[in-house]
């Protein structure tokens, strides 16, 4: 039926091709500007930093659950990490890699 109905729209509908349909279409904005721009290293270091965090921030949530079964071992295991965190997050700021010029 897929195959049959997707024939007929082909053999049946129009085919004129007009500028209008030829031309890109952008969520219903006018296209500017060239497909092929480069976008700057700071949008894509953003977005990996941000996936980094969220998904050590996730690590956080276990660890409450169960906190008083891991008791002082899960106290400090968890500090190292929250360390390691820090400076991971320090290290990325001291570069520069947080700021928009």
């Amino acid at each position: 039926m897929v195959v049959l109905l997707t024939f007929l729209s082909w053999l049946l509908g129009p085919k004129r091709m007009t500028a209008i349909k030829a031309e890109a279409f952008e969520c219903g904005s006018e296209s500017s500007g060239s497909a092929r721009q480069r976008f700057g290293v700071k949008f894509y270091v953003v977005a990996l930093l941000f996936v980094v965090f969220d998904v050590e921030a996730v690590f956080l949530y276990p660890w409450a659950v169960q906190f008083k079964e891991l008791s002082w071992y899960g106290l400090a295991t968890m500090s190292g990490f929250l360390f390691t965190l820090a400076m991971g997050l320090i290290y990325v700021w001291k570069k520069g890699a947080l700021e928009w010029e």
